[in-house]
């Protein structure tokens, strides 16, 4: 099943509206006005069945999620009812998309050794740091405000010139747990979706020589999307995975590549911390999967797609670079 969010026109106004997206029909069944309509012909009042439908099928794809197994059930009864009725979908080119889903917690991996390599060359990288890679999936947190969803526009930061995608698997986990190990691990991923981590190189690189993660570089917008596909529907490691600016083929490569399993990285996020319903860990970079490795940088207005097999394209265009505003001034180091 393919899951995803819109942001659709109701009594309430604008409000975001789970959905089951059809690529081979290109529409989408909006869950809660399905399910609404199906609850008044079996009776139900519409105070009622308004209430039952928003219960089953809230604005936020995480709470769904944690809804457990029920979730997955009525969507596929919501979606039968839907063809038995003769309900009119709604076609993509009407539909407005989000984020598909609202994390609570979103990290990021570095999973992939080719990007690694490809990435951390010259003589600014300690060797050690680069071995640490090597010892566990390290990851940071990103932003999970700053999702932007299948034809949304990329903001694009007053203070960077240097503005890049990366190519990345977003793995959307299903349900709580602790301590995990790769062996109990891959029950707990729901789906996985398409995850373009935009970046802003220059000031990524002057962060990270502080020895603390990206911030500026990274926390401005990720793209996610255009939907979840539930993790029965793929072979998660073996998808291929492409990137094209402009209509042409930037980056191609494969999840089978990834030297830290998705089934690792899980268990390694869930220690000691734990890990919620809904939460989003990005897989990294497939190797030659941005700009940075191929010596190339995105321009304003740029078009970017990413595509992987089996889940669907996700499409973003890069937005007019804001005006450059306060920046910090450098200090002096005290006298030691």
């Amino acid at each position: 099943m393919k899951l995803g969010r819109i942001l659709r026109e109701s009594f309430e106004g604008a409000v975001p509206r789970l959905v089951v997206a059809q690529p081979e029909r290109e529409c989408v069944i909006d869950l809660a006005s399905t399910e609404y309509q199906r609850l008044l012909r079996t009776g139900a009042s519409a105070d009622a069945a308004r209430r039952l439908a928003s219960a089953l099928y809230p604005a936020s794809m995480s709470a769904a999620i944690a809804e457990g197994p029920t979730f997955l059930a009525s969507a596929a009864r919501t979606v039968a009812a839907s063809a038995e009725d003769g309900s009119a979908p709604l076609p993509f080119e009407q539909v407005q998309w989000l984020a598909p889903l609202d994390p609570p917690v979103m990290r990021d991996c570095l999973a992939f050794e080719q990007h690694l390599r490809n990435s951390f060359k010259g003589d600014m990288v300690p060797p050690q740091a680069i071995l640490q890679h090597y010892q566990m999936p390290l990851y940071y947190k990103g932003n999970p405000l700053t999702l932007i969803g299948h034809e949304q526009e990329v903001p694009w930061p007053g203070y960077t010139r240097k503005m890049d995608y990366e190519l990345e698997l977003g793995f959307v986990i299903g349900q709580p747990g602790k301590d995990l190990t790769p062996e109990n691990a891959f029950s707990h991923l729901f789906g996985v979706t398409i995850f373009n981590d935009f970046s802003a190189r220059d000031i990524q690189m002057q962060e990270m020589m502080g020895l603390l993660g990206p911030a500026k570089g990274k926390d401005f917008a990720t793209a996610l999307g255009p939907w979840i596909t539930t993790i029965d529907e793929l072979d998660v490691h073996n998808l291929t995975m492409i990137a094209r600016v402009n209509g042409e083929e930037w980056s191609r490569g494969s999840s089978s590549t990834m030297m830290w399993q998705v089934e690792e990285i899980i268990a390694y996020s869930s220690k000691g911390e734990g890990l919620q319903a809904g939460e989003l860990i990005g897989s990294g970079t497939v190797g030659w999967g941005c700009g940075l490795e191929l010596g190339k940088l995105l321009k304003p207005g740029d078009v970017v797609e990413l595509e992987i097999e089996g889940i669907g394209a996700l499409r973003n265009r890069l937005g007019t670079p804001a005006p450059t505003g306060w920046m910090p001034q450098r200090r002096t180091p005290a006298a030691v």
